[in-house]
């Protein structure tokens, strides 16, 4: 398989449009997400019109989880799905949320404690590409938004596969390519005049959005992440876009 890999396999790597030491993006990548992690919750509902709570609860229901099983939530950032995923589980479940990030780490299970979750989901920093659970452990893996921001997503893709159980299933949801030209020209004019004005006038930090506009542009298009899920393992992989291809959620199974 790793002969396959059609991944990151150069010294460079991209970190937004410029061209980094691959050594250098996690740092990189990882202050991004220190700066922004206090105002992440109010700059996703300010950038998507509130619109991405659809898509992690869209996510979460195509997951199909029962009672009982045991989830992942990798990237969590601030927790919006470990919430959904633990009430899907129920009190029989498990469920665990990662992310490589501290302060995001830290910003989401205070949110958890806060709404009352903190003993149905188990915190834990992982990095995606080392993840430091069993195999063949989890039912249900999800990963929204995180995936372009990883060095490299081969990596991270066969280290999902190795801890997912036989039959278990992979979500990932994640911004990509709009399938009209029209709205591929209004969400560029968006993401690059209005959201760094927008991260620079409530966060405080231009530079960090702009980044985030360019890792999308940047991260697999819907076709070529489905090659690379299933080049990582995973089978029956398929997508379905949504908002007109902005995000495309990705779903494959371990066999």
């Amino acid at each position: 398989m790793r002969d396959e890999r059609p991944d990151e396999t150069g010294p460079h790597t991209n970190f937004g449009y410029r061209q980094v030491p691959l050594p250098d993006k996690a740092p990189l990548v990882s202050a991004v997400f220190s700066s922004v992690a206090s105002n992440y919750d109010v700059m996703n509902d300010l950038m998507s019109l509130g619109v991405h709570r659809l898509w992690k609860r869209y996510t979460v229901f195509r997951a199909n989880l029962r009672p009982g099983h045991r989830a992942l939530d990798l990237a969590t950032g601030t927790g919006d799905l470990a919430r959904l995923l633990a009430r899907d589980v129920g009190p029989d479940g498990q469920v665990i949320v990662a992310d490589i990030n501290m302060p995001m780490l830290s910003r989401g299970r205070d949110r958890l404690i806060d709404a009352g979750w903190s003993r149905r989901i188990q915190c834990v920093q992982a990095d995606a590409q080392q993840l430091p659970f069993a195999d063949d452990y989890f039912d249900c893996i999800t990963m929204a938004f995180g995936l372009r921001n990883v060095t490299d997503k081969f990596q991270a893709l066969c280290e999902l596969h190795r801890v997912l159980r036989p039959a278990g299933v992979l979500l990932v949801l994640e911004f990509s390519k709009p399938v009209a030209g029209l709205l591929s020209r209004a969400y560029d004019a968006y993401s690059f005049s209005v959201l760094p004005r927008l991260g620079k006038l409530v966060a405080g930090d231009a530079d960090s959005y702009r980044y985030l506009a360019e890792s999308i542009r940047m991260h697999p298009d819907q076709v070529s992440l489905k090659h690379l899920m299933s080049t990582a393992g995973l089978a029956r992989v398929d997508y379905q876009n949504l908002s007109g291809g902005i995000v495309a959620l990705h779903r494959g199974y371990k066999i």
